[in-house]
Parts: C-alpha cells; structure tokens; sequence
C-alpha cells in the first residue's frame, strides 16, 4: 500500500466546517478505485488537529485522487481553514498486506 498520513491544524472557528468537507471528501474517495481505506482522525486532546490517512494499492491511484473533482473542492474549500498549510507524510504500507 502506499498511505499519506495528512497532518492538519484547523483554525479553531472552521473546525465543524472542516469536518464536514473531510466527510465529503471521505465518502467519495472510499469509492475511488485502488483505494484501500481514508480514515479522517480527529485528536481528542486538540479538536483542531486533524489526520487522513489515506491508503491506496499504489503511488498511481494515490495521485489519481488528486486529480478528482471531489479532491479539488475539498483542497479550495479547506485552503482558508488552517493555520498553517498541510503536511502529508508518505509511509510504505506493510500490513494488512
């Protein structure tokens, strides 16, 4: 598998809006083919710090995500909504194989 752990810090006052769109955003991509699974973690200690991991069979269907229009919307909706821009950690997914 190839996962991105996306790391997010959300501006306090948009965290419901951006929850709703990583919901959009979760329902559409679980259907993209090569998906694995796009999890949307919200951290108990601080609700404005976010995590989507995403896991696709390969580099190929991971880029493909990127060029969705359900990505895209998320992407331009969300831009304004954090403190700072987002950072995505790329890891080889070993298990489940």
């Amino acid at each position: 598998m190839y996962v991105t752990l996306v790391h997010v810090h959300a501006k306090e006052e948009f965290v419901p809006l951006f929850i709703q769109a990583c919901k959009a955003n979760h329902e559409a991509s679980v259907n993209e083919p090569g998906n694995c699974r796009f999890d949307i973690l919200q951290s108990q200690e601080e609700p404005d710090r976010f995590v989507l991991c995403e896991a696709y069979v390969s580099k190929e269907a991971a880029a493909a995500h990127k060029q969705t229009a359900h990505y895209a919307a998320w992407r331009d909706a969300v831009a304004g909504w954090m403190t700072e821009p987002r950072k995505g950690v790329v890891y080889n997914g070993l298990f489940p194989a």
